[in-house]
């Protein structure tokens, strides 16, 4: 069992910065691959980046690659998402999600939630 908590959300302006992070409880963490995942206002939940259990393999979706970049620290049972020069359609509530998969990209393939976090992104 994983319990995940997202922080770092904010309200920045358009080109700004941001380091989510997503902090998880549970002996067997590295074992779990974490993923990010964000819901606008009246849209559908969008895949946004996973990293596999290890570290070693990532992957991201074509809008937020070489401005985003998924990290883990499994020492400190944490993965983290950074966001730079965002921009106001990044827009969203951010969640990190777990999953027994080894590169999941369907919300389908992960077991364990966070809350969410809230990123405003003005214009």
């Amino acid at each position: 069992q994983v319990q995940l908590v997202e922080s770092g959300g904010d309200l920045v302006q358009a080109g700004d910065s941001l380091r989510l992070s997503c902090a998880a409880s549970g002996r067997t963490f590295s074992t779990y691959a974490v993923g990010w995942f964000r819901q606008a206002l009246g849209k559908p939940r969008e895949f946004v980046a996973t990293i596999s259990g290890s570290g070693t393999i990532t992957y991201y979706i074509d809008s937020v690659k070489g401005r985003f970049t998924i990290s883990r620290d499994n020492a400190k049972n944490t993965v983290y998402l950074q966001m730079n020069s965002l921009m106001p359609e990044d827009t969203a509530v951010y969640y990190c999600a777990a999953s027994g998969y080894t590169v999941p990209r369907s919300e389908y393939e992960y077991d364990y939630w966070g809350q969410g976090t809230q990123v405003t992104v003005s214009s």
